[in-house]
């Protein structure tokens, strides 16, 4: 009987044993599982990683493309304003736009010199008018005289690609603030250009005044003569 005991006992302890080295095996085979696991993963997410930074470049190169084909394609262009429309086909629009140059900045264009004009959305007010020169001089001299349209209803401005318009717009506070600081301020491009004002004051200095600061030069210079007399006869 003590013999069958012993047995039993044997085989419980035995049994015990590989139940324990099963769980330690099944833990270090759970580890290393998880492990190969992360490290796929690890590696599967440096490579998406990767990816993402070459697709990233690639977008923000073509964007710098796009903005400066933008650019180049508005570089001729200008925005015109409160123009009435009287046009019924693409040929008056045009040839309003050469008479109202002509009218307006004594400037004499041919159909020639305008490459396109472009109209905007319709309205209750003229729409904006966008017109494409053909060289850049053009434009340039329009610029020029754009204090003729002083004191009336039209107006122009530059044709800038929508990030330079949204970086103008966002400019605009700090524009305020700066007035507000009492300094000259101006938006070029898409860059805010302070110009301090001046604080030196001179002084303003009445007739009078000038007068008697001349009268006490002239008393100066006459004492210092009359000392250089003095020194050369009393030697």
């Amino acid at each position: 009987m003590e013999e069958v005991l012993s047995a039993l006992v044997a085989i419980k302890k035995e049994l015990d044993e590989q139940r324990l080295e099963i769980r330690d095996t099944g833990k270090n085979v759970t580890e290393q599982v998880t492990n190969n696991i992360n490290t796929l993963l690890e590696e599967k997410f440096k490579t998406w990683e990767h990816k993402h930074e070459k697709l990233k470049e690639i977008v923000e190169d073509q964007e710098k493309r796009l903005y400066f084909l933008e650019k180049q394609e508005k570089k001729r262009n200008l925005v015109f304003f409160g123009i009435e429309e009287s046009e019924t086909s693409y040929a008056s629009l045009e040839r309003n736009i050469i008479n109202w140059i002509e009218q307006y900045f004594n400037i004499k264009l041919t159909y020639s010199d305008i490459q396109e004009v472009k109209i905007g959305k319709k309205s209750q007010r003229p729409r904006p008018i966008v017109v494409i020169f053909s060289t850049l001089g053009t434009k340039i001299k329009i610029l020029k005289h754009k204090e003729a349209l002083k004191d009336t209803p039209y107006y122009f401005k530059e044709d800038y690609p929508k990030q330079v318009l949204q970086k103008r717009r966002e400019l605009q506070e700090q524009v305020k603030m700066e007035r507000e600081k009492g300094n000259i301020v101006k938006i070029k491009y898409d860059k805010l250009v302070i110009l301090k004002p001046n604080q030196k004051r001179q002084l303003h200095t009445s007739p009078t005044n000038d007068s008697q600061a001349q009268s006490d030069a002239s008393s100066n210079v006459n004492k210092k003569k009359q000392n250089v007399k003095n020194s050369l006869f009393s030697t």
